[in-house]
């Protein structure tokens, strides 16, 4: 196992790409390497035009405006009755809601055993303040959705512990993630919702490169007990809720 102050060290800055890459324990578990500099996709890239294919004989290309690629499965189920007309949270978990490491923390309030290549190692989970109240009003007022870029046989048992009250509709994990330019990226587009109602709460702006107009920036948290900004955004969606569509608020958030 690798050494722990280095891993905590590790998660709380940007590294390289190659250090991306890398096949720690850690950077294979959670999603803690973030590159805030990533571009959004270009709409003009010359991949996105489909292959060359033989026809009579010879080589001919096909128009790309008659190029439909098959239909994609959304990545959440139909919405259910009693979610019927409210908006769409979609909710990041580490750095945003929890903070996870593999050093003892004494304070811990979760403690999560994962298995990692035939070896079982102990996860220590600190909550961020308030949480569990932001939890609760988020469920009442939304359609909440977890979604993270970590892996499931670590955030599906940390969300069991987290969300006593069933606010997740549903969660989705890294295979849910385009993966881009190095980032996991989540794709609001996939969900299945219509994207004037969809929010994303996270604390990286490479999570919602494809949607910056959807989001809800969070500073990232690490073990500051007096942190207050998931109180503080509770009125905030508390009037987000009520509004046809999430835009214009978004974009006041963003320019305050």
């Amino acid at each position: 196992l690798p050494n722990p102050t280095v891993l905590l060290t590790m998660s709380q800055c940007n590294i390289s790409l190659k250090k991306q890459r890398s096949r720690s324990i850690f950077s294979t578990l959670f999603c803690c390497f973030r590159d805030y500099n990533v571009e959004p996709p270009s709409t003009n890239s010359t991949s996105a035009l489909p292959p060359l294919v033989e026809e009579n004989g010879g080589l001919q290309k096909v128009r790309l405006l008659s190029y439909l690629p098959p239909p994609a499965k959304y990545l959440l189920p139909e919405l259910t009755a009693s979610d019927y007309g409210k908006k769409c949270v979609v909710i990041d978990l580490d750095e945003t809601l929890v903070h996870s490491s593999f050093k003892p923390i004494s304070n811990a309030d979760f403690i999560v055993p994962v298995e990692i290549d035939g070896t079982i190692h102990q996860v220590y989970v600190l909550k961020r303040p308030h949480v569990d109240e932001f939890l609760q009003r988020m469920g009442e007022l939304f359609e909440c959705v977890l979604f993270t870029a970590s892996l499931a046989k670590y955030a599906d048992p940390v969300a069991d512990l987290l969300d006593r009250w069933g606010v997740f509709r549903a969660r989705l994990f890294r295979e849910s993630c385009v993966f881009h330019r190095g980032n996991y990226v989540k794709d609001l587009s996939r969900l299945g919702r219509e994207l004037s109602k969809v929010i994303i709460v996270d604390n990286s702006p490479a999570s919602y490169i494809f949607h910056p107009e959807n989001a809800v920036p969070v500073q990232s948290w690490f073990d500051d007990m007096t942190d207050t900004e998931l109180l503080d955004l509770i009125p905030f969606f508390e009037g987000l809720s009520k509004e046809e569509e999430v835009y214009s608020m978004l974009h006041k958030l963003c320019n305050r």
